[in-house]
């Protein structure tokens, strides 16, 4: 089982597109992103069926109900599950007894109001670590669920977020020091931005408590579960397969770079090619603005710009950049004509 390689499959998530299922034998989750901005939204979808929820029902819990409905029907066949969990997000809700220890301990926040996509929830703080709770509860249920079903040792189970900590709906990152050491947020191209844990467990398999530093991104993903699969990889996608690094074993590749864009907030690109990152900003008003060069071993931080006395590294960030973007009429950097002189 992959959660969890093939057999049934389920996506108990957000959706971002109207054809909700996507090759999978059951969806349960939004149709878009949007609603998905508010865990006490108006309805959800299972499948094509519409399921009125009228702002009662707190989403998070619902989407775990269904995954383990799912696990109990399916214990004795092969399957996946991709559970795509919304919190913690913007807008900083949780169930009431999930908050009320937290306000207890950060009480000096409860007159802070956190506000986002129509939401209103005051000490934004205290309802961020119940949502975490929420979560981390909500993945203890599961392993039991396992354990419970003797499925522990025949699953893997691997969790990661899409992106570094946000700033909004009042959430207070650096409270909590949410990027630890790194520089920037969600939507930076900046470690902080960028930089996830990733989570993988697989009794008998991977070794607890097992630490890598094998450089990985999540279009990495596919390639790891084809494996486990023993479906191979399709020649025509990105990314390799760290399974060898999940069982320990050798022969591990590793990605020739990691390649990212983002086309908000002025335009950012970055690369990563072992310990050495780009990041070029302001791409929206200059293909041309200058390239960030840092050494992550000795600068996770990113704070001295080695551009300047490494040429030849800036070189080889612009060969990066040109090789890996795609053109695309949908994504564009909107990098302005220059105006003609009067």
């Amino acid at each position: 089982h992959l959660f969890g390689a093939c057999g049934r499959w389920a996506r108990v998530a957000p959706g971002l597109v109207s054809d909700l299922t996507k090759n999978f034998d059951m969806f349960t989750g939004y149709n878009c992103q949007r609603p998905a901005h508010a865990s006490y939204p108006t309805h959800l979808w299972k499948n094509k069926e519409r399921i009125e929820l009228n702002k009662e029902v707190y989403t998070h819990d619902l989407i775990m109900d269904e995954a383990f409905s799912f696990v109990r029907e399916n214990k004795e066949d092969p399957f996946f599950i991709y559970l795509a969990v919304a919190i913690p997000h913007a807008a900083m809700q949780v169930p009431e007894p999930y908050a009320k220890p937290w306000r207890e301990k950060f009480p000096q926040f409860e007159e802070k109001i956190g506000r986002y996509a129509g939401t209103e929830v005051n000490n934004p703080i205290a309802t961020f670590a119940g949502m975490m709770t929420l979560l981390d509860d909500g993945v203890g249920e599961l392993l039991a669920l396992l354990d419970e079903l003797d499925l522990d040792e025949n699953t893997i189970v691997m969790l990661s977020s899409d992106n570094g900590p946000h700033q909004e709906g009042g959430h207070e990152p650096d409270f909590f020091d949410s990027n630890g050491p790194f520089r920037g947020h969600k939507r930076d191209l900046s470690e902080g931005g960028i930089r996830t844990h990733m989570l993988a467990r697989w009794p008998g398999k991977i070794a607890p408590g097992s630490v890598t530093d094998h450089v990985s991104a999540h279009w990495d993903v596919l390639p790891t579960t084809m494996d486990l699969a023993g479906a191979g990889t399709p020649a025509d996608i990105s990314g390799i397969s760290f399974l060898p690094t999940l069982l320990g074993e050798g022969g591990q590749k590793e990605n020739d770079y990691l390649y990212w864009e983002f086309y908000e907030r002025g335009g950012k690109k970055a690369a990563r090619w072992g310990d050495w990152k780009a990041l070029q900003l302001n791409v929206n008003q200059s293909l041309d603005s200058p390239i960030e060069i840092y050494d992550l071993s000795k600068d996770p931080g990113e704070e001295n710009n080695l551009a300047e006395v490494r040429p030849d590294l800036v070189t080889r960030a612009k060969e990066i950049f040109a090789e890996a973007h795609v053109p695309s009429p949908d994504w564009e950097f909107k990098n302005p004509k220059p105006k003609k002189k009067q």
